[in-house]
């Protein structure tokens, strides 16, 4: 698939060093250096400390992009190599390295989930729906890249540019037909997936979250627009956008009249549901009104706002061309690690691990549980360093106003003081706290602690648990490891909650033996 220097620089709009050789042709791309083989373009781009540029001798790569500041660098160490220089190396990193790799997402059909919520939920549900009806799957996102069963696992929701396309014209080779993308508000921002040609747009919801990166609501608002709004350059051919809360009504709005809408409550949307039949174990059946048909679907997972990830992702493959109730029976196929995930070891309390780690989230999964325990409500919940700090309060306040029991612990801390980052998630639950009582007796008031070692956090929800509650461990989900400063710690919250739960069996069974 290698194209010529002369064809790049005219698709990024570049000038190419004089005197430089247009025949060169380029079979790879990449921003990093020491990666690139001859035959290779390095993209130096400007970072937060130094730029690309810098690097370049570390490389072997047949030419380079860059910009004006990187091509002073280069001049400065008498670089002897092809240069072409853009006025911005990220706005162009994409649309060159679809070219390099020779268009792979023209090949496939490929959907793109974004929201702050249910993307990779959506994800799965949509692979196994897709599965189901015969097709040959990638996914990428949170949980890795998937190329048809094999995990090859990504430290970002959506990769760079240049690894995106690689990765989709791996795919393509290896006979995949259907593409699955969790798309985040960074890799739109960033350019991540310009070059990318998407056949449907989906959107979850949005609340609080990224404000670390995105200055305002309305900042993270508009670009995740940017996927939807005619006329934008990443907008997907067509779009699937659930209205169950404001930013999606709004959004709809932006996206115009052919923007196909779903809705699991009250509100007029082109796709709508009936009230789900809950099963003991979570299980939910409904009714979806599509396309002037009725289609039943079953899926193994709890809580109303994965109806809306299931009737979004249905929509979504409909709208592609699939048959409605061949997708309803792959739905039922599907596992999402940490997503609502049940941990049954015969104990006669519910545990649950779930990813919520935003306010919203966990609000959610809190009332899901509420309605399905007997008994009382217990969670595990911390707050990720260096993320959006004005959410932790939100969190803790999230947690009391639903939970009997909180107990507030280290998530993620990286360079962050772990105190700190409990002290303000504590901030916000006490305050809950004060509130209810504040209101009079009849109101429900949680029992809020504090233990800072995670794995004695999971163990004293466990002890706490009578029969009939529920717990959950939220926060980390699918995550194999916990991250304090620069190092990663094994840990596994749906493996730590089941060795509790275990330990407390076996010693119920001593303590019986011995009576």
């Amino acid at each position: 698939m290698a194209i010529t220097l002369d064809t790049i620089a005219e698709l990024s709009g570049g000038n190419l060093s004089q005197g430089a050789d247009t025949s060169v042709r380029i079979g790879t791309i990449g921003i990093n250096a020491q990666d690139l083989p001859e035959g290779g373009l390095f993209a130096a781009v400007p970072g937060t400390r130094t730029h690309g540029a810098r690097f370049a001798r570390d490389s072997s790569a047949s030419a380079i992009l860059t910009d004006a500041e990187g091509e002073k660098i280069l001049n400065d160490r008498h670089e002897k190599r092809p240069v072409i220089v853009v006025d911005d190396v990220r706005a162009v990193l994409g649309t060159v390295a679809s070219a390099v790799h020779g268009h792979p997402s023209r090949d496939m059909t490929v959907f793109g989930v974004t929201g702050t919520s249910g993307k990779t939920t959506t994800s799965y549900l949509l692979e196994a729906a897709l599965l189901g009806a015969g097709h040959s799957v990638g996914v990428i996102g949170t949980n890795g890249t998937r190329i048809n069963g094999e995990t090859v696992p990504t430290q970002l929701t959506t990769p760079e540019a240049t690894v995106l396309q690689e990765v989709l014209a791996r795919m393509r080779t290896k006979g995949v037909t259907h593409v699955v993308m969790e798309v985040s508000s960074h890799a739109i921002a960033l350019g991540r997936i310009v070059g990318t040609e998407f056949d449907v747009a989906g959107f979850t919801n949005l609340s609080q979250d990224h404000l670390d990166f995105h200055d305002t609501m309305e900042e993270y608002f508009a670009t995740k627009a940017r996927f939807f709004r005619p006329g934008s350059p990443i907008r997907a051919k067509r779009s699937v956008i659930c209205v169950d809360d404001d930013f999606g009504q709004k959004l709809s709005r932006l996206a115009g009249p052919a923007a196909i809408t779903v809705s699991t409550g009250p509100r007029p949307a082109s796709v709508t549901v009936g009230a789900p039949e809950i099963g003991a174990t979570g299980t939910q059946r409904f009714d979806v009104a599509i396309n002037g048909l009725d289609v039943t679907c079953e899926i193994p997972l709890p809580g109303g706002f994965n109806v809306a990830n299931a009737v979004l992702a249905l929509t979504m493959a409909v709208t592609a061309g699939e048959d409605p109730k061949t997708i309803a029976g792959g739905l039922r196929e599907v596992v999402v690690p940490g997503r609502m995930q049940n941990i049954d070891r015969g104990q006669d309390f519910l545990a649950v691990v779930d990813y919520a780690h935003k306010p919203a989230a966990v609000s959610a999964v809190l009332k899901t549980l509420r309605s399905q325990a007997e008994g009382r409500v217990g969670v595990v919940i911390g707050a990720g360093g260096d993320r959006d700090s004005a959410k932790r309060p939100l969190m803790g306040s999230a947690a009391a106003r639903a939970a009997d029991l909180v107990i507030i612990t280290d998530d993620n801390p990286r360079s962050e003081d772990p105190a700190e980052i409990r002290a303000a998630v504590l901030r916000g639950a006490r305050e809950a706290v004060r509130e209810r009582k504040s209101v009079g007796k009849k109101k429900r008031v949680a029992d809020i602690r504090e233990i800072g070692s995670r794995e004695e956090a999971i163990r004293a929800a466990v002890d706490w648990a009578r029969t009939g509650d529920a717990v959950i461990i939220a926060g980390k989900g699918h995550e194999t490891g916990q991250l304090v400063g620069d190092v990663r710690h094994p840990f596994d919250d749906a493996e730590c909650l089941t060795r509790a739960i275990d330990d407390r069996l076996s010693a119920e069974t001593e303590t019986e033996e011995q009576s």
